[in-house]
């Protein structure tokens, strides 16, 4: 179980068992392997991965992480924010863009027919979209100005004047992007159901 120690090993160890499934699945059912979509199904799966990845943060950073920076005193927040928001936001914004390209090749391959699922799905595809720009164009570049400022105060450079403002405006894109998630997810999952 030492591969459970590390999340490199975990992960890679969660796609072979997905393999193994996969043949446990197709043996019990008789399903042939050529009978499935392979292109649709592989594409949905990296959708739902990087998707629960993507809104997975962007709720802990909402829920949990921006109440925890504030408790934060300053030296406190020049060691933590350094070592923990570079990787977070890495995963974050990686996970966004993979998220809504997949989505976006999904949607072509499963949806070019039309119909109120089809509509459905695009609204939430919308919402993704509108999220993966505030994540690019907002939230990123002021979060990378923060992390700067905050691992340069940690060698003695007073922080910029302006770097509240920059917290303020990554907060504001952050939380538009939490409430804009609810509608996203709802549509997402609906769309197969509406006829």
């Amino acid at each position: 179980m030492k591969f459970l120690e590390n999340p490199t090993q975990t992960m890679a160890a969660g796609f072979a068992l997905t393999v193994v499934l996969i043949g446990l699945y197709l043996g019990m059912t008789g399903i042939g392997a050529g009978e499935a979509d392979w292109g649709q199904i592989i594409l949905r799966w990296i959708h739902f991965l990087a998707g629960i990845t993507w809104i997975g943060l962007l709720y802990f950073f909402n829920l949990i992480n921006a109440a925890f920076l504030k408790s934060l005193d300053g030296p406190t927040k020049n060691v933590v924010i350094p070592k923990l928001m570079p990787m977070a936001l890495n995963w974050f914004r990686h996970g966004a863009t993979v998220t809504v390209l997949a989505g976006v090749l999904l949607y072509g391959a499963m949806y070019h027919r039309g119909g109120t699922g089809a509509v459905a799905v695009a609204i939430g595809g919308l919402l993704g979209i509108i999220m993966l720009g505030n994540v690019h164009g907002i939230i990123w570049p002021n979060q990378k100005k923060i992390i700067a400022a905050v691992t340069a105060a940690a060698q003695g450079t007073p922080a910029p004047p302006e770097m509240a403002q920059w917290g303020r405006t990554a907060l504001l894109a952050s939380r538009v992007n939490f409430m804009l998630s609810i509608p996203m997810l709802f549509f997402m999952g609906a769309g197969s159901h509406f006829r």
